[in-house]
């Protein structure tokens, strides 16, 4: 009888520990406007001074989806304004984002806009 009793106990605390678990990982993760009110547009390179992102953390991105995108780059493409082959485009005008652990780097890749600030470079812990 004392074997069942310690089945079902290590059975709840498994549980307990599960819950704790996945109740932190939603507790941990913040949702970002980038750009704030303005939202995604030129002059947001400063945008993420000051702030503390964290990997799972989620941007949003709103824009006019018939003036902008958002290209997902590399540190080169950050630095040139130039997407590399392959890079992953949004363009639905809301996208969300989901970082990932240490450098994350966007860019809007129409002519002249990352030239024009329209770029962020977020660290994720």
């Amino acid at each position: 009888m004392s074997q069942g009793r310690g089945s079902a106990m290590l059975t709840v605390a498994a549980a307990v520990c599960l819950l704790l678990v996945l109740n932190c990982e939603g507790a941990q993760a913040a949702t970002y406007k980038v750009g704030g009110t303005a939202g995604w547009s030129f002059n947001t390179a400063s945008w993420p001074r000051g702030k503390r992102f964290r990997a799972g953390d989620i941007l949003v991105f709103n824009y006019s989806p018939a003036a902008h995108n958002v290209v997902a780059v590399n540190k080169a493409g950050y630095n040139s304004c130039k997407a590399p082959a392959g890079a992953k485009v949004y363009s639905s005008g809301k996208d969300q984002i989901k970082l990932v652990k240490g450098q994350n780097f966007f860019i809007c890749t129409l002519p002249g806009h990352c030239q024009s600030g329209m770029k962020i470079a977020v660290n994720a812990a």
